[in-house]
Protein backbone atom coordinates (compact mmCIF):
# COMPACT_ATOMS: atom_id res chain seq x y z
CA UNK A 1 0.00 0.00 0.00
CA UNK A 2 1.19 3.54 -0.71
CA UNK A 3 0.98 5.57 2.50
CA UNK A 4 1.55 9.30 2.91
CA UNK A 5 2.43 10.48 6.42
CA UNK A 6 1.78 14.20 6.80
CA UNK A 7 4.02 15.50 9.55
CA UNK A 8 6.17 12.46 8.96
CA UNK A 9 9.39 14.19 9.98
CA UNK A 10 8.43 14.05 13.67
CA UNK A 11 9.20 11.08 15.95
CA UNK A 12 5.76 9.46 15.69
CA UNK A 13 5.46 9.87 11.93
CA UNK A 14 8.99 8.69 11.31
CA UNK A 15 8.44 5.65 13.54
CA UNK A 16 5.26 4.70 11.68
CA UNK A 17 7.06 5.18 8.38
CA UNK A 18 9.87 2.87 9.43
CA UNK A 19 7.53 0.12 10.64
CA UNK A 20 5.39 0.23 7.49
CA UNK A 21 8.37 0.36 5.17
CA UNK A 22 9.84 -2.70 6.87
CA UNK A 23 6.45 -4.42 6.43
CA UNK A 24 6.66 -3.87 2.66
CA UNK A 25 4.53 -0.76 2.17
CA UNK A 26 5.60 2.21 0.07
CA UNK A 27 5.87 5.27 2.33
CA UNK A 28 5.88 8.95 1.40
CA UNK A 29 7.04 11.35 4.12
CA UNK A 30 5.11 14.64 3.99
CA UNK A 31 6.20 17.98 5.42
CA UNK A 32 5.59 21.68 4.95
CA UNK A 33 9.16 21.74 3.61
CA UNK A 34 9.84 19.19 0.87
CA UNK A 35 13.59 19.26 1.55
CA UNK A 36 13.03 18.32 5.17
CA UNK A 37 10.76 15.47 4.08
CA UNK A 38 13.39 14.16 1.66
CA UNK A 39 16.08 14.35 4.34
CA UNK A 40 13.97 12.29 6.77
CA UNK A 41 13.15 9.81 3.99
CA UNK A 42 16.86 9.37 3.28
CA UNK A 43 17.62 8.74 6.96
CA UNK A 44 14.86 6.14 7.23
CA UNK A 45 15.86 4.46 3.95
CA UNK A 46 19.36 3.99 5.38
CA UNK A 47 17.82 2.04 8.29
CA UNK A 48 15.32 0.06 6.21
CA UNK A 49 17.49 -1.35 3.44
CA UNK A 50 15.51 -2.08 0.29
CA UNK A 51 12.38 -0.25 1.51
CA UNK A 52 10.63 2.36 -0.60
CA UNK A 53 10.58 5.67 1.28
CA UNK A 54 10.43 9.09 -0.36
CA UNK A 55 9.76 12.65 0.76
CA UNK A 56 7.52 15.37 -0.66
CA UNK A 57 5.59 18.45 0.39
CA UNK A 58 2.38 17.57 2.26
CA UNK A 59 -0.01 18.15 -0.64
CA UNK A 60 2.13 16.25 -3.13
CA UNK A 61 2.48 13.38 -0.66
CA UNK A 62 -1.30 13.20 -0.17
CA UNK A 63 -1.93 13.30 -3.92
CA UNK A 64 0.43 10.39 -4.56
CA UNK A 65 -0.94 8.14 -1.82
CA UNK A 66 -3.70 5.60 -1.34
CA UNK A 67 -3.94 6.25 2.41
CA UNK A 68 -3.10 9.50 4.22
CA UNK A 69 -1.88 9.48 7.83
CA UNK A 70 -1.99 12.63 9.98
CA UNK A 71 0.97 12.80 12.36
CA UNK A 72 0.67 16.56 12.81
CA UNK A 73 0.52 18.61 16.00
CA UNK A 74 -3.10 19.22 16.95
CA UNK A 75 -2.57 22.96 16.62
CA UNK A 76 -1.50 22.47 13.00
CA UNK A 77 -4.67 20.80 11.70
CA UNK A 78 -6.54 24.00 10.83
CA UNK A 79 -3.53 25.39 8.99
CA UNK A 80 -2.61 22.22 7.08
CA UNK A 81 -5.76 20.30 6.21
CA UNK A 82 -7.56 22.85 3.99
CA UNK A 83 -4.53 22.78 1.68
CA UNK A 84 -4.68 19.00 1.26
CA UNK A 85 -8.47 18.55 1.28
CA UNK A 86 -8.79 17.92 -2.46
CA UNK A 87 -5.86 15.51 -2.43
CA UNK A 88 -7.55 13.47 0.33
CA UNK A 89 -10.97 13.22 -1.32
CA UNK A 90 -12.23 9.64 -1.50
CA UNK A 91 -9.35 8.29 0.58
CA UNK A 92 -8.99 6.87 4.05
CA UNK A 93 -7.30 9.39 6.36
CA UNK A 94 -5.84 8.07 9.60
CA UNK A 95 -5.67 10.55 12.48
CA UNK A 96 -2.98 9.78 15.03
CA UNK A 97 -3.29 13.30 16.44
CA UNK A 98 -3.66 13.87 20.17
CA UNK A 99 -4.50 17.36 21.53
CA UNK A 100 -2.09 17.67 24.44
CA UNK A 101 -1.03 20.88 26.19
CA UNK A 102 2.11 20.52 28.29
CA UNK A 103 2.64 22.89 31.19
CA UNK A 104 -1.03 23.84 31.57
CA UNK A 105 -3.69 22.80 34.07
CA UNK A 106 -5.03 20.04 31.80
CA UNK A 107 -2.84 17.75 29.72
CA UNK A 108 -5.59 16.52 27.39
CA UNK A 109 -7.25 19.53 25.76
CA UNK A 110 -9.82 18.37 23.19
CA UNK A 111 -11.08 20.86 20.59
CA UNK A 112 -14.73 21.98 20.38
CA UNK A 113 -15.39 19.16 17.89
CA UNK A 114 -14.72 16.68 20.71
CA UNK A 115 -11.53 15.16 19.35
CA UNK A 116 -8.72 15.87 16.92
CA UNK A 117 -10.09 13.15 14.63
CA UNK A 118 -13.53 14.77 14.51
CA UNK A 119 -11.92 18.13 13.85
CA UNK A 120 -10.01 16.56 10.95
CA UNK A 121 -13.25 15.08 9.60
CA UNK A 122 -14.91 18.50 9.70
CA UNK A 123 -11.97 20.19 7.99
CA UNK A 124 -11.64 17.54 5.27
CA UNK A 125 -15.36 17.08 4.58
CA UNK A 126 -17.68 14.11 4.15
CA UNK A 127 -15.89 12.71 1.08
CA UNK A 128 -12.98 11.68 3.29
CA UNK A 129 -13.06 8.60 5.54
CA UNK A 130 -11.35 9.57 8.79
CA UNK A 131 -10.30 6.76 11.12
CA UNK A 132 -8.71 7.45 14.51
CA UNK A 133 -5.83 5.09 15.36
CA UNK A 134 -2.20 4.64 16.51
CA UNK A 135 -2.48 7.05 19.46
CA UNK A 136 -1.17 4.65 22.10
CA UNK A 137 2.03 3.41 20.47
CA UNK A 138 4.98 5.48 21.64
CA UNK A 139 7.44 6.83 19.09
CA UNK A 140 10.15 5.09 21.12
CA UNK A 141 8.46 1.74 20.46
CA UNK A 142 7.90 2.43 16.78
CA UNK A 143 11.57 3.28 16.28
CA UNK A 144 12.72 0.04 17.91
CA UNK A 145 13.12 -3.32 16.19
CA UNK A 146 11.30 -5.56 18.68
CA UNK A 147 7.59 -6.52 18.45
CA UNK A 148 5.17 -3.96 19.89
CA UNK A 149 3.40 -5.30 22.97
CA UNK A 150 0.06 -3.46 22.91
CA UNK A 151 -3.31 -3.44 21.17
CA UNK A 152 -4.36 -1.04 18.44
CA UNK A 153 -7.69 0.68 19.11
CA UNK A 154 -9.40 2.18 16.06
CA UNK A 155 -12.68 4.01 15.51
CA UNK A 156 -14.48 5.61 12.59
CA UNK A 157 -17.72 5.75 10.64
CA UNK A 158 -16.67 3.90 7.48
CA UNK A 159 -16.32 0.11 7.64
CA UNK A 160 -14.07 -0.09 4.58
CA UNK A 161 -11.82 2.64 5.99
CA UNK A 162 -11.51 0.81 9.30
CA UNK A 163 -10.72 -2.43 7.45
CA UNK A 164 -7.89 -0.65 5.62
CA UNK A 165 -6.46 0.70 8.87
CA UNK A 166 -6.82 -2.70 10.51
CA UNK A 167 -4.74 -4.22 7.72
CA UNK A 168 -2.05 -1.57 8.29
CA UNK A 169 -2.02 -2.38 11.99
CA UNK A 170 -1.83 -6.10 11.41
CA UNK A 171 1.08 -5.63 9.02
CA UNK A 172 2.96 -4.18 12.02
CA UNK A 173 2.09 -7.25 14.11
CA UNK A 174 -0.60 -5.55 16.20
CA UNK A 175 -3.90 -6.94 17.43
CA UNK A 176 -6.56 -4.53 16.14
CA UNK A 177 -9.77 -3.78 18.05
CA UNK A 178 -12.65 -1.79 16.55
CA UNK A 179 -14.08 0.46 19.27
CA UNK A 180 -16.92 1.94 17.26
CA UNK A 181 -17.78 5.30 15.69
CA UNK A 182 -15.59 8.37 15.38
CA UNK A 183 -17.40 9.91 18.36
CA UNK A 184 -15.29 7.56 20.51
CA UNK A 185 -12.09 9.23 19.33
CA UNK A 186 -12.12 11.70 22.25
CA UNK A 187 -11.80 9.02 24.94
CA UNK A 188 -9.21 7.16 22.87
CA UNK A 189 -7.10 10.29 22.42
CA UNK A 190 -7.44 11.05 26.12
CA UNK A 191 -5.83 7.73 27.07
CA UNK A 192 -2.59 9.08 25.62
CA UNK A 193 -2.49 11.68 28.38
CA UNK A 194 -2.78 8.87 30.94
CA UNK A 195 0.06 6.94 29.28
CA UNK A 196 2.24 10.07 29.17
CA UNK A 197 1.66 10.52 32.90
CA UNK A 198 2.57 6.89 33.59
CA UNK A 199 5.76 7.25 31.56
CA UNK A 200 6.82 10.28 33.58
CA UNK A 201 5.87 8.86 36.96
CA UNK A 202 7.54 5.49 36.47
CA UNK A 203 10.43 6.75 34.32
CA UNK A 204 9.60 4.59 31.30
CA UNK A 205 9.01 5.32 27.61
CA UNK A 206 6.74 2.57 26.38
CA UNK A 207 3.52 2.25 28.40
CA UNK A 208 0.68 0.95 26.22
CA UNK A 209 -2.82 -0.48 26.23
CA UNK A 210 -3.93 -4.11 26.17
CA UNK A 211 -7.61 -5.10 26.42
CA UNK A 212 -8.40 -8.18 28.51
CA UNK A 213 -11.29 -10.58 28.07
CA UNK A 214 -10.96 -10.91 24.28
Amino acid sequence: MRIAILGGTGPEGAGLALRWALAGHEVIIGSRQAERARATAAELSARAKGATISGRANREAAEASQVVVLALPAAGLAATLPGVKDACRGKTVVSTVVPLTFGGPRLHTPPPAGSAAEEAQTLLGPEVKVVAAFHHIAAHELASEHPIDCDLLICGEDAAGKATVADLGKSMGLRVLDVGPLSNAGPIEGITAVLATLNRRYKIKNSGIKITGL
